[in-house]
Protein backbone atom coordinates (compact mmCIF):
# COMPACT_ATOMS: atom_id res chain seq x y z
CA UNK A 1 0.00 0.00 0.00
CA UNK A 2 1.29 3.44 -0.86
CA UNK A 3 1.43 5.65 2.23
CA UNK A 4 1.52 9.43 1.97
CA UNK A 5 1.15 12.37 4.39
CA UNK A 6 -2.15 14.07 5.02
CA UNK A 7 -2.28 17.37 3.13
CA UNK A 8 -5.80 18.77 3.21
CA UNK A 9 -9.01 18.20 5.14
CA UNK A 10 -7.76 15.96 7.91
CA UNK A 11 -4.77 18.11 8.78
CA UNK A 12 -6.71 21.34 8.53
CA UNK A 13 -9.09 20.04 11.19
CA UNK A 14 -6.12 19.87 13.56
CA UNK A 15 -6.10 23.67 13.81
CA UNK A 16 -8.82 23.31 16.42
CA UNK A 17 -8.21 19.77 17.63
CA UNK A 18 -6.51 18.67 20.78
CA UNK A 19 -3.46 16.42 20.79
CA UNK A 20 -4.22 12.69 20.77
CA UNK A 21 -3.20 10.73 23.82
CA UNK A 22 -0.07 8.60 23.78
CA UNK A 23 1.94 6.70 26.34
CA UNK A 24 5.43 5.30 26.47
CA UNK A 25 7.93 3.93 28.96
CA UNK A 26 10.90 5.69 30.49
CA UNK A 27 14.54 4.98 29.79
CA UNK A 28 17.14 6.30 32.26
CA UNK A 29 18.90 9.40 30.92
CA UNK A 30 22.44 9.20 29.58
CA UNK A 31 24.88 10.89 31.91
CA UNK A 32 28.36 12.26 31.91
CA UNK A 33 30.11 15.59 31.37
CA UNK A 34 32.90 14.50 29.05
CA UNK A 35 34.38 17.25 26.93
CA UNK A 36 33.95 15.26 23.71
CA UNK A 37 31.44 12.43 24.28
CA UNK A 38 31.24 9.51 21.94
CA UNK A 39 28.19 9.07 19.71
CA UNK A 40 25.28 7.32 21.37
CA UNK A 41 22.83 4.78 20.00
CA UNK A 42 19.85 5.87 17.91
CA UNK A 43 17.05 4.15 19.79
CA UNK A 44 16.08 7.17 21.86
CA UNK A 45 15.10 7.57 25.46
CA UNK A 46 11.52 8.03 26.54
CA UNK A 47 10.79 10.83 29.00
CA UNK A 48 8.92 10.29 32.20
CA UNK A 49 5.50 11.83 32.62
CA UNK A 50 6.71 15.40 32.86
CA UNK A 51 3.44 17.25 33.23
CA UNK A 52 0.48 17.90 35.44
CA UNK A 53 -2.46 20.21 35.05
CA UNK A 54 -1.63 23.85 35.62
CA UNK A 55 -2.26 24.74 39.24
CA UNK A 56 -1.39 28.41 38.87
CA UNK A 57 -1.11 30.97 36.06
CA UNK A 58 2.15 31.61 34.26
CA UNK A 59 3.92 34.09 36.48
CA UNK A 60 5.22 37.49 35.44
CA UNK A 61 8.67 39.03 35.78
CA UNK A 62 7.52 41.06 38.78
CA UNK A 63 6.39 37.86 40.50
CA UNK A 64 9.79 36.32 39.89
CA UNK A 65 11.62 39.34 41.28
CA UNK A 66 9.44 39.14 44.36
CA UNK A 67 11.12 35.87 45.27
CA UNK A 68 9.32 33.08 43.42
CA UNK A 69 11.60 30.29 42.28
CA UNK A 70 12.83 30.64 38.72
CA UNK A 71 12.59 27.68 36.36
CA UNK A 72 15.27 26.17 34.19
CA UNK A 73 14.63 26.98 30.52
CA UNK A 74 15.25 24.61 27.61
CA UNK A 75 14.62 25.95 24.11
CA UNK A 76 14.82 23.31 21.36
CA UNK A 77 14.94 24.43 17.72
CA UNK A 78 14.52 22.02 14.81
CA UNK A 79 15.86 22.85 11.35
CA UNK A 80 13.38 22.85 8.42
CA UNK A 81 10.72 20.81 10.23
CA UNK A 82 7.43 21.16 8.35
CA UNK A 83 4.16 22.15 10.01
CA UNK A 84 2.66 18.74 9.24
CA UNK A 85 5.72 16.58 9.93
CA UNK A 86 4.92 15.42 13.48
CA UNK A 87 2.18 12.97 14.34
CA UNK A 88 0.75 15.47 16.83
CA UNK A 89 0.37 17.85 13.85
CA UNK A 90 -1.35 15.25 11.71
CA UNK A 91 1.40 13.28 9.96
CA UNK A 92 0.19 9.73 9.31
CA UNK A 93 3.54 8.26 8.32
CA UNK A 94 5.68 9.62 11.19
CA UNK A 95 5.97 8.32 14.73
CA UNK A 96 7.07 11.11 17.06
CA UNK A 97 6.07 9.85 20.54
CA UNK A 98 8.39 12.14 22.52
CA UNK A 99 7.22 15.37 20.94
CA UNK A 100 3.65 14.06 20.93
CA UNK A 101 3.90 13.51 24.67
CA UNK A 102 5.38 16.98 25.14
CA UNK A 103 2.39 18.44 23.27
CA UNK A 104 -0.12 16.22 25.08
CA UNK A 105 1.22 17.34 28.44
CA UNK A 106 1.65 20.95 27.38
CA UNK A 107 0.33 23.41 24.84
CA UNK A 108 0.44 23.01 21.05
CA UNK A 109 0.23 26.14 18.89
CA UNK A 110 -1.34 25.92 15.43
CA UNK A 111 -0.70 29.50 14.23
CA UNK A 112 2.90 30.02 15.28
CA UNK A 113 5.24 31.68 12.77
CA UNK A 114 8.96 31.70 12.18
CA UNK A 115 10.19 35.25 11.61
CA UNK A 116 11.58 34.17 8.26
CA UNK A 117 11.23 31.33 5.77
CA UNK A 118 14.96 30.55 6.06
CA UNK A 119 17.46 29.86 8.81
CA UNK A 120 19.70 32.69 10.06
CA UNK A 121 17.02 35.41 10.25
CA UNK A 122 14.74 33.27 12.41
CA UNK A 123 17.61 32.39 14.75
CA UNK A 124 18.41 36.10 15.06
CA UNK A 125 14.77 36.79 15.99
CA UNK A 126 14.79 34.04 18.64
CA UNK A 127 17.92 35.33 20.32
CA UNK A 128 17.17 39.10 20.09
CA UNK A 129 13.37 39.36 20.20
CA UNK A 130 13.58 41.64 17.15
CA UNK A 131 12.72 41.54 13.49
CA UNK A 132 15.79 40.00 11.84
CA UNK A 133 16.36 42.90 9.44
CA UNK A 134 16.39 45.29 12.41
CA UNK A 135 19.38 43.42 13.89
CA UNK A 136 21.35 43.02 10.68
CA UNK A 137 20.22 39.57 9.53
CA UNK A 138 17.79 39.95 6.61
CA UNK A 139 19.10 36.78 4.97
CA UNK A 140 21.18 33.64 5.37
CA UNK A 141 24.73 34.03 6.73
CA UNK A 142 27.09 31.78 4.75
CA UNK A 143 30.75 30.82 4.54
CA UNK A 144 31.48 32.78 1.36
CA UNK A 145 31.07 36.55 1.57
CA UNK A 146 29.71 36.88 -1.98
CA UNK A 147 26.65 34.85 -0.97
CA UNK A 148 26.20 35.89 2.67
CA UNK A 149 23.32 38.19 3.56
CA UNK A 150 23.63 39.16 7.20
CA UNK A 151 25.78 40.29 10.11
CA UNK A 152 24.20 40.21 13.56
CA UNK A 153 24.48 43.72 14.98
CA UNK A 154 27.41 43.99 17.40
CA UNK A 155 26.33 44.61 20.98
CA UNK A 156 22.64 43.84 20.42
CA UNK A 157 21.08 42.43 23.62
CA UNK A 158 20.50 38.67 23.42
CA UNK A 159 18.38 36.17 25.30
CA UNK A 160 21.39 34.40 26.91
CA UNK A 161 22.92 37.72 27.90
CA UNK A 162 19.70 38.94 29.52
CA UNK A 163 19.21 35.66 31.37
CA UNK A 164 22.85 35.65 32.46
CA UNK A 165 22.36 39.13 33.93
CA UNK A 166 19.42 37.67 35.86
CA UNK A 167 21.64 34.96 37.37
CA UNK A 168 21.14 32.12 34.88
CA UNK A 169 23.77 29.70 33.64
CA UNK A 170 23.65 29.64 29.83
CA UNK A 171 24.70 27.02 27.29
CA UNK A 172 24.27 26.62 23.53
CA UNK A 173 24.45 23.19 21.93
CA UNK A 174 24.15 22.36 18.23
CA UNK A 175 23.81 24.58 15.20
CA UNK A 176 24.73 28.27 15.51
CA UNK A 177 24.45 29.84 12.02
CA UNK A 178 24.78 33.44 13.19
CA UNK A 179 28.25 34.21 11.99
CA UNK A 180 31.79 32.92 11.59
CA UNK A 181 33.71 36.17 12.08
CA UNK A 182 35.40 37.51 15.21
CA UNK A 183 32.75 38.63 17.68
CA UNK A 184 30.08 36.33 16.23
CA UNK A 185 30.87 33.25 18.34
CA UNK A 186 28.16 32.16 20.82
CA UNK A 187 30.53 33.01 23.70
CA UNK A 188 30.63 36.57 22.33
CA UNK A 189 26.83 36.70 22.16
CA UNK A 190 25.96 35.97 25.78
CA UNK A 191 26.48 32.23 26.25
CA UNK A 192 28.75 30.82 28.95
CA UNK A 193 29.31 27.56 27.08
CA UNK A 194 29.08 26.28 23.51
CA UNK A 195 29.42 22.84 22.00
CA UNK A 196 28.28 22.47 18.44
CA UNK A 197 28.54 23.60 14.82
CA UNK A 198 29.18 27.23 13.87
CA UNK A 199 28.20 27.05 10.19
CA UNK A 200 25.02 27.11 8.15
CA UNK A 201 24.63 23.43 7.25
CA UNK A 202 26.67 20.26 7.22
CA UNK A 203 27.49 18.62 3.92
CA UNK A 204 27.49 15.31 5.79
CA UNK A 205 25.87 14.35 9.11
CA UNK A 206 28.75 12.00 9.89
CA UNK A 207 31.91 13.97 9.01
CA UNK A 208 30.26 17.33 9.91
CA UNK A 209 32.18 19.33 7.28
CA UNK A 210 30.96 22.34 5.30
CA UNK A 211 32.84 23.26 2.11
CA UNK A 212 35.67 21.16 3.53
CA UNK A 213 35.76 23.25 6.72
CA UNK A 214 35.42 21.86 10.23
CA UNK A 215 33.11 24.18 12.18
CA UNK A 216 32.60 21.87 15.17
CA UNK A 217 33.67 23.53 18.41
CA UNK A 218 33.94 22.89 22.14
CA UNK A 219 33.75 26.51 23.28
CA UNK A 220 36.40 28.01 20.94
CA UNK A 221 38.43 24.84 20.43
CA UNK A 222 38.00 22.92 17.20
CA UNK A 223 36.93 19.32 17.75
CA UNK A 224 36.41 16.34 15.46
CA UNK A 225 33.90 14.03 17.16
CA UNK A 226 32.71 10.76 15.68
CA UNK A 227 29.04 10.05 15.18
CA UNK A 228 25.78 11.26 13.65
CA UNK A 229 25.20 14.96 14.33
CA UNK A 230 21.74 14.46 15.85
CA UNK A 231 23.04 11.91 18.34
CA UNK A 232 26.05 14.06 19.22
CA UNK A 233 23.93 17.14 19.87
CA UNK A 234 21.53 15.16 22.05
CA UNK A 235 24.38 13.70 24.12
CA UNK A 236 26.04 17.08 24.52
CA UNK A 237 22.72 18.57 25.60
CA UNK A 238 22.27 15.82 28.21
CA UNK A 239 25.78 16.53 29.49
CA UNK A 240 25.00 20.24 29.74
CA UNK A 241 21.75 19.57 31.61
CA UNK A 242 23.47 17.31 34.13
CA UNK A 243 26.35 19.70 34.64
CA UNK A 244 24.21 22.83 35.09
CA UNK A 245 21.59 21.06 37.22
CA UNK A 246 24.33 20.31 39.76
CA UNK A 247 24.51 24.05 40.49
CA UNK A 248 22.14 26.04 42.70
CA UNK A 249 21.39 28.55 39.95
CA UNK A 250 18.77 28.09 37.21
CA UNK A 251 19.99 27.44 33.69
CA UNK A 252 19.10 28.22 30.08
CA UNK A 253 19.89 25.61 27.43
CA UNK A 254 19.55 26.56 23.76
CA UNK A 255 19.55 23.29 21.81
CA UNK A 256 19.51 23.75 18.03
CA UNK A 257 19.47 20.55 16.00
CA UNK A 258 20.43 20.61 12.32
CA UNK A 259 17.82 17.91 11.59
CA UNK A 260 15.86 17.52 9.42
CA UNK A 261 17.82 19.94 7.17
CA UNK A 262 19.43 18.53 4.03
CA UNK A 263 21.37 16.39 3.34
CA UNK A 264 18.72 13.88 4.39
CA UNK A 265 20.98 11.32 6.10
CA UNK A 266 19.16 9.30 8.75
CA UNK A 267 21.07 6.65 10.68
CA UNK A 268 20.80 3.26 8.96
CA UNK A 269 18.86 1.75 11.88
CA UNK A 270 16.22 4.51 11.74
CA UNK A 271 15.82 4.20 7.97
CA UNK A 272 15.52 0.43 8.13
CA UNK A 273 12.77 0.70 10.74
CA UNK A 274 10.76 3.09 8.56
CA UNK A 275 11.19 0.99 5.42
CA UNK A 276 10.03 -2.14 7.24
CA UNK A 277 7.00 -0.38 8.73
CA UNK A 278 6.02 1.52 5.56
CA UNK A 279 7.23 -0.42 2.51
CA UNK A 280 5.07 1.66 0.17
CA UNK A 281 6.71 4.96 1.10
CA UNK A 282 8.86 6.61 -1.57
CA UNK A 283 12.60 6.43 -0.97
CA UNK A 284 12.82 10.21 -0.58
CA UNK A 285 9.99 10.41 1.92
CA UNK A 286 11.28 7.38 3.84
CA UNK A 287 14.65 9.05 4.38
CA UNK A 288 13.04 12.23 5.71
CA UNK A 289 10.61 10.32 7.94
CA UNK A 290 13.54 8.38 9.39
CA UNK A 291 15.55 11.56 10.01
CA UNK A 292 12.58 13.16 11.81
CA UNK A 293 11.92 10.04 13.89
CA UNK A 294 15.61 10.00 14.85
CA UNK A 295 15.27 13.67 15.86
CA UNK A 296 12.28 12.79 18.02
CA UNK A 297 14.27 10.00 19.69
CA UNK A 298 17.10 12.46 20.38
CA UNK A 299 14.64 14.93 21.94
CA UNK A 300 13.38 12.04 24.08
CA UNK A 301 16.86 11.44 25.49
CA UNK A 302 17.18 15.10 26.40
CA UNK A 303 13.73 15.12 28.03
CA UNK A 304 14.73 12.08 30.08
CA UNK A 305 17.83 13.89 31.32
CA UNK A 306 15.70 16.91 32.25
CA UNK A 307 13.14 14.74 34.03
CA UNK A 308 15.83 12.98 36.05
CA UNK A 309 16.98 16.28 37.57
CA UNK A 310 13.49 16.79 39.08
CA UNK A 311 13.87 20.54 38.70
CA UNK A 312 11.24 23.06 37.65
CA UNK A 313 11.78 23.32 33.89
CA UNK A 314 9.98 24.95 30.98
CA UNK A 315 10.66 23.31 27.61
CA UNK A 316 9.85 25.07 24.34
CA UNK A 317 10.08 23.34 20.96
CA UNK A 318 9.89 25.15 17.63
CA UNK A 319 11.15 24.95 14.04
CA UNK A 320 13.12 27.72 12.31
CA UNK A 321 10.98 27.71 9.14
CA UNK A 322 8.69 25.51 7.10
CA UNK A 323 9.66 22.16 5.64
CA UNK A 324 11.72 21.80 2.46
CA UNK A 325 9.40 20.45 -0.24
CA UNK A 326 12.36 19.38 -2.37
CA UNK A 327 13.39 17.06 0.47
CA UNK A 328 9.91 15.54 0.73
CA UNK A 329 8.59 17.64 3.64
CA UNK A 330 4.94 17.83 4.64
CA UNK A 331 3.61 21.28 5.54
CA UNK A 332 0.08 19.98 5.86
CA UNK A 333 -2.49 21.87 3.81
CA UNK A 334 -0.41 25.05 3.86
CA UNK A 335 0.83 26.58 0.62
CA UNK A 336 4.47 26.06 -0.40
CA UNK A 337 7.35 25.51 2.02
CA UNK A 338 10.81 26.62 3.08
CA UNK A 339 12.03 29.72 1.26
CA UNK A 340 8.50 30.92 0.52
CA UNK A 341 6.50 33.72 2.12
CA UNK A 342 3.30 31.72 1.84
CA UNK A 343 2.07 30.00 4.99
CA UNK A 344 3.93 26.75 4.35
CA UNK A 345 7.25 28.56 4.53
CA UNK A 346 6.45 30.50 7.70
CA UNK A 347 4.05 28.50 9.89
CA UNK A 348 5.86 26.04 12.14
CA UNK A 349 5.18 23.56 14.95
CA UNK A 350 5.48 25.12 18.40
CA UNK A 351 5.05 23.38 21.76
CA UNK A 352 5.25 24.85 25.28
CA UNK A 353 5.59 22.50 28.25
CA UNK A 354 5.84 23.61 31.89
CA UNK A 355 4.39 21.25 34.51
CA UNK A 356 2.32 22.99 37.14
CA UNK A 357 2.08 26.20 35.13
CA UNK A 358 0.84 25.32 31.62
CA UNK A 359 -2.17 23.00 31.55
CA UNK A 360 -1.76 19.87 29.46
CA UNK A 361 -3.73 18.90 26.38
CA UNK A 362 -4.27 22.45 25.16
CA UNK A 363 -4.32 23.70 21.58
CA UNK A 364 -3.75 27.43 21.14
CA UNK A 365 -4.91 29.17 17.96
CA UNK A 366 -3.50 32.60 18.86
CA UNK A 367 -0.88 34.07 16.53
CA UNK A 368 2.68 33.86 17.85
CA UNK A 369 6.08 34.37 16.23
CA UNK A 370 9.64 33.40 17.12
CA UNK A 371 10.63 36.92 18.22
CA UNK A 372 8.02 36.52 20.99
CA UNK A 373 10.12 33.86 22.70
CA UNK A 374 12.63 36.31 24.18
CA UNK A 375 10.10 38.51 26.02
CA UNK A 376 8.11 35.44 27.07
CA UNK A 377 11.08 33.64 28.59
CA UNK A 378 12.53 36.80 30.12
CA UNK A 379 9.19 37.46 31.82
CA UNK A 380 9.07 33.92 33.19
CA UNK A 381 12.68 34.18 34.40
CA UNK A 382 12.33 37.63 35.94
CA UNK A 383 14.94 39.05 33.56
CA UNK A 384 14.90 42.61 32.29
CA UNK A 385 13.71 42.96 28.70
CA UNK A 386 14.85 45.82 26.42
CA UNK A 387 12.19 48.30 25.34
CA UNK A 388 13.59 48.19 21.81
CA UNK A 389 12.45 44.65 20.97
CA UNK A 390 9.62 43.87 18.56
CA UNK A 391 8.27 40.67 20.11
CA UNK A 392 5.51 40.45 22.71
CA UNK A 393 5.19 38.09 25.70
CA UNK A 394 2.88 35.13 25.19
CA UNK A 395 2.20 34.57 28.91
CA UNK A 396 -1.50 35.38 28.55
CA UNK A 397 -2.03 32.39 26.24
CA UNK A 398 0.30 30.07 28.12
CA UNK A 399 -1.96 30.63 31.13
CA UNK A 400 -5.16 30.35 29.08
CA UNK A 401 -4.98 28.96 25.55
CA UNK A 402 -8.44 30.37 24.81
CA UNK A 403 -7.65 33.95 25.90
CA UNK A 404 -8.73 36.68 23.51
CA UNK A 405 -6.22 37.26 20.73
CA UNK A 406 -6.07 40.84 19.39
CA UNK A 407 -5.09 41.35 15.73
CA UNK A 408 -1.35 41.47 15.15
CA UNK A 409 0.89 43.19 12.62
CA UNK A 410 3.87 40.95 11.72
CA UNK A 411 6.45 41.55 8.99
CA UNK A 412 8.56 38.97 7.17
CA UNK A 413 11.62 39.87 5.06
CA UNK A 414 14.19 37.70 3.27
CA UNK A 415 17.21 38.96 1.34
CA UNK A 416 18.87 36.41 -0.94
CA UNK A 417 21.41 35.97 -3.71
CA UNK A 418 21.47 33.82 -6.83
CA UNK A 419 19.92 34.57 -10.20
CA UNK A 420 16.34 34.49 -8.86
CA UNK A 421 16.96 37.18 -6.21
CA UNK A 422 20.19 39.00 -7.15
CA UNK A 423 20.53 40.36 -3.61
CA UNK A 424 16.96 41.67 -3.51
CA UNK A 425 14.28 40.91 -0.93
CA UNK A 426 10.94 39.18 -0.73
CA UNK A 427 8.41 40.15 1.90
CA UNK A 428 5.12 39.41 3.61
CA UNK A 429 2.97 41.24 6.12
CA UNK A 430 0.26 39.68 8.26
CA UNK A 431 -2.12 42.42 9.40
CA UNK A 432 -4.94 40.90 11.39
CA UNK A 433 -6.47 38.30 9.05
CA UNK A 434 -5.09 40.00 5.94
CA UNK A 435 -1.78 38.97 4.46
CA UNK A 436 0.32 40.77 1.86
CA UNK A 437 2.74 38.51 -0.04
CA UNK A 438 5.62 39.41 -2.38
CA UNK A 439 7.13 35.99 -2.95
CA UNK A 440 9.73 36.76 -5.64
CA UNK A 441 11.45 40.03 -6.60
CA UNK A 442 9.88 39.75 -10.08
CA UNK A 443 6.42 38.82 -8.79
CA UNK A 444 3.44 41.09 -8.22
CA UNK A 445 2.13 41.65 -4.69
CA UNK A 446 -0.72 39.36 -3.67
CA UNK A 447 -3.34 39.90 -0.98
CA UNK A 448 -5.09 37.15 0.96
CA UNK A 449 -7.86 37.07 3.55
CA UNK A 450 -6.64 34.27 5.80
CA UNK A 451 -9.94 34.09 7.70
CA UNK A 452 -11.82 33.18 4.52
CA UNK A 453 -8.92 31.69 2.57
CA UNK A 454 -6.40 30.09 4.96
CA UNK A 455 -4.75 28.14 2.14
CA UNK A 456 -3.99 31.34 0.15
CA UNK A 457 -5.74 30.25 -3.01
CA UNK A 458 -7.55 33.48 -3.94
CA UNK A 459 -5.64 36.70 -4.53
CA UNK A 460 -7.75 39.68 -3.42
CA UNK A 461 -5.38 42.41 -4.64
CA UNK A 462 -7.67 43.52 -7.47
CA UNK A 463 -10.84 43.22 -5.37
CA UNK A 464 -9.51 45.15 -2.35
CA UNK A 465 -7.25 47.91 -3.73
CA UNK A 466 -7.56 50.14 -0.67
CA UNK A 467 -6.48 47.33 1.66
CA UNK A 468 -3.62 46.55 -0.71
CA UNK A 469 -2.38 50.16 -0.62
CA UNK A 470 -2.67 50.27 3.17
CA UNK A 471 -0.57 47.16 3.70
CA UNK A 472 2.01 48.15 1.09
CA UNK A 473 2.42 51.51 2.87
CA UNK A 474 2.97 49.74 6.20
CA UNK A 475 5.49 47.39 4.60
CA UNK A 476 7.45 50.30 3.13
CA UNK A 477 7.86 51.85 6.58
CA UNK A 478 9.16 48.58 7.97
CA UNK A 479 11.64 48.23 5.11
CA UNK A 480 12.91 51.73 5.84
CA UNK A 481 13.47 50.78 9.49
CA UNK A 482 15.41 47.69 8.48
CA UNK A 483 17.39 49.67 5.93
CA UNK A 484 18.91 51.79 8.67
CA UNK A 485 20.73 48.72 10.08
CA UNK A 486 23.98 47.52 8.44
CA UNK A 487 23.88 43.88 7.41
CA UNK A 488 27.32 43.37 5.85
CA UNK A 489 30.55 42.78 7.84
Amino acid sequence: MHVRPVFLAGLWALFLATVPASSFATEPPQRGIENEPEATDQSGGRPENLASEADEPVRSASDRRAGAARPDIVLIVADDLGWGDLSCYGAEDIRSPNLDRLAEQGQRWTHFYANCCVCSPTRASILTGCYPDRVGVPGVIRTHAENSWGKLTPGVPTLPGLLSDAGYQTAAVGKWHLGLEAGDHPLDRGFDFFQGFLGDMMDDYFNHLRHGNNYMRYNRRQINPAGHATSLFAQWACNAVNRMAAEDRPYFLYLAFNAPHTPIQPPAQALQAVQQRLPGLTAKRARLVALIEDLDAAVGRVLSAISATRRDTIVVFVSDNGGDLNAGANNGPLRHGKGSKYEGGLRVPAIFHWPGHIAGGQTCTAVGVTMDLLPTLCSIAGADCPDSIDGMPLNRWLADAQAASPPREIYFVRREGGMAYCGLTIEALRHGDWKLVHNLPTQQFELFDLAADPLEQHDRAAAAPQRLRELKSLLMRHIQAGGRVPWQP
